[in-house]
């Protein structure tokens, strides 16, 4: 067990933990991302851990309303990301979720701020959702979802 792994159990199966991420689409074409204000510290998609008896959707439409205040309507299921190097904290494992919300947004939980960036003006990203929103966007022009790739 790492120091400071809160929830990687002593005994047992060591397993990775599921996360959920959420592209919400704006209105205007743009996506709203959040700064994070603990590490790994940057931008990032809205998401976080599910909770032991939730639902990945659920758990998708929580995350995403705790931290940026905006309800949303899951619309597609991009895919699932679990490089075991994704996250430098611990192995997880990410199922992504496109959705929509026009909702003003105001950051929350552990958002220092959240925005809507145009897929072309995107700033620097946390964990490897830079590599999610080039899918994102390959998906967007072609309609084909990312391969499985390790």
């Amino acid at each position: 067990m790492r120091s400071g792994d809160e929830r990687q159990p002593e005994r047992g199966p060591r397993n990775p933990f599921p996360t959920v991420d959420v592209i919400v689409e704006r209105g205007n074409g743009n996506v709203l991302l959040v700064q994070r204000t603990n590490p790994p510290l940057g931008w990032a998609l809205p998401g976080g851990f599910i909770d032991y008896g939730e639902a990945a959707e659920t758990a998708a439409r929580r995350e995403v309303t705790e931290e940026t205040g905006v309800s949303v309507l899951l619309t597609d299921l991009l895919g699932v990301y679990s490089a075991p190097e994704r996250d430098p904290r611990h192995h997880t494992l990410t199922i992504v979720y496109i959705g929509r919300s026009r909702d003003p947004a105001q950051a929350g939980d552990d958002a220092a701020d959240v925005q809507e960036f145009a897929l072309d003006a995107l700033p620097e990203m946390a964990f490897d959702h830079d590599r999610i929103l080039r899918d994102y966007q390959h998906f967007k022009v072609t309609g084909v979802l990312p391969r499985p790739t390790p």
